[in-house]
């Protein structure tokens, strides 16, 4: 046995003295191994590395080494310059301004997908829109960008606002805050056009020229559901389907458009912008059919003249020149339900929203006021319980519960005498949200 042993000592010792050998001699001849030598003897180092820090040193620049195509010398140039080279990115690649909205990246290092959604606010709708934001926040899963127009006065006052939100929540978004502003025309006059900086809706893909896609709601509009759900939407788009909105009305014979509307409109009852879903990047690329040339006109290029074409005839605004476009241009639109821009058009006549009754309403939109009047109370229920939920609350105890319980005081109403379909979704959204980041978190790591 002790022969054996000594056999045993004897292999182990040759085979170190091979490794050390050829570590020391033949790795010596390896370029980049003369390159660490190299910066070594640059910085004034006499001393003589141990096979250990050559070893180091070696697999440091394996790890910085150049792309293909790229010299190997110009990340050792760069650093001598004291230029710091982000990781992955191609050294002799032409610097590019950074997009105005971060890319986070996931825990397994791919880009998150960030949602981004667009909002304009004027006079007195603060709150209306801190209401909206926050009902998105609560039952969003991804991150999300906010773009906020707001009128001067506005600007200093939402970052206020924002600011006092707890870290926990304001860790789920971003947001940017931009003045309002028009590219072609007369200002004032699109300022004035139907409702206060409506018009900007319009001038959203010439302006968020870094945007791929958006969603952009009215500040009188509730997120019931994640905005997940509504952002899905837009792999159900077709190779021609550039926008995506609500039918104004599922009752031609009560609709607005069928019954008054002195221009042409989108199907037949026409549709309603306050909810809207845009991959921008198509809209910029398109070239659109009109009723005034022959020729196509870009989006940029079609909306001032199509205004001063048909100013005398519309009532609603922007939203009756995106009818007009999309009247001429029908193949570019894909039309969601009615649930996800359920109004008081749809239950104060009779509901008549047969997908907001199956499933329940996912974005409510109290358009005529009536979170701030008491003509629709289930309306102003909603509203008023989101407005008033403290972030750090349970949602179930502080948030359904006060909304389930104050819905009896509006049974006897045309809109709240159907509570599931403003319950419905919501429930299913909070139990949604609780296993997405309790049970989820909760659950042993294997």
């Amino acid at each position: 046995m002790r022969i054996h042993g000594k056999v045993v000592v004897i292999a182990v010792c040759f085979g170190v003295f091979l490794l050390l050998y050829f570590l020391g001699g033949n790795a010596a001849d390896d370029p980049l191994l003369k390159q660490v030598v190299e910066e070594e003897e640059e910085d004034g180092s006499n001393s003589t590395p141990s096979p250990s820090e050559l070893g180091r040193d070696v697999a440091a620049k394996f790890a910085k080494k150049a792309p293909v195509g790229v010299r190997a010398e110009e990340p050792l140039k760069r650093r001598k310059e004291g230029k710091a080279i982000n990781r992955g990115a191609s050294v002799n690649a032409k610097s590019k301004p950074r997009s105005n909205v971060a890319r986070p990246v996931s825990k397994y290092g791919r880009p998150e997908e960030v949602m981004h959604l667009a909002v304009v606010a004027c006079g007195n709708r603060l709150d209306e829109t801190l209401t909206m934001v926050k009902s998105a926040v609560l039952f969003s899963l991804k991150k999300i960008t906010f773009h906020i127009f707001a009128e001067d006065p506005l600007a200093p006052q939402f970052e206020e606002k924002l600011k006092q939100w707890p870290r926990v929540i304001t860790a789920k978004f971003q947001h940017r805050i931009y003045p309002i502003t028009f590219s072609v025309g007369n200002a004032d006059e699109w300022k004035k056009l139907f409702k206060p900086c409506a018009a900007q809706r319009l001038f959203l893909p010439v302006i968020l020229k870094d945007v791929d896609s958006l969603l952009y709601v009215d500040t009188d509009v509730l997120f019931l559901r994640p905005m997940d759900d509504m952002w899905s939407l837009l792999k159900s788009f077709n190779s021609t389907q550039l926008a995506a909105m609500a039918p104004e009305h599922e009752v031609p014979k009560i609709g607005w458009y069928s019954r008054f509307a002195r221009h042409p409109f989108y199907g037949v009852t026409g549709v309603n912008s306050g909810v809207m879903l845009m991959n921008l990047t198509r809209i910029r690329s398109t070239m659109f059919k009109n009723s005034m040339i022959p020729n196509r006109l870009s989006w940029e290029d079609l909306l001032h003249p199509l205004y001063q074409k048909y100013k005398n005839h519309i009532t609603w605004g922007d939203q009756d020149l995106l009818n007009i476009i999309f009247h001429y241009n029908p193949e570019c639109l894909f039309i969601f339900p009615c649930q996800w821009n359920y109004r008081p058009d749809h239950c104060m006549y009779g509901s008549n929203c047969k997908g907001a009754e199956e499933e329940g309403v996912s974005i409510l939109h109290g358009n005529r006021g009536v979170y701030h009047d008491d003509k629709q109370p289930a309306f102003k229920v909603v509203y008023d319980a989101i407005r008033d939920f403290p972030f750090n609350d349970n949602m179930f105890q502080s948030l359904f519960y006060p909304i389930q319980t104050k819905f009896l005081d509006t049974v006897n109403t045309l809109c709240g005498r159907i509570p599931q379909v403003f319950l419905r979704q919501i429930e299913k959204t909070m139990k949604k949200v609780f296993e997405e980041k309790v049970i989820r978190h909760a659950r042993p790591h294997k």
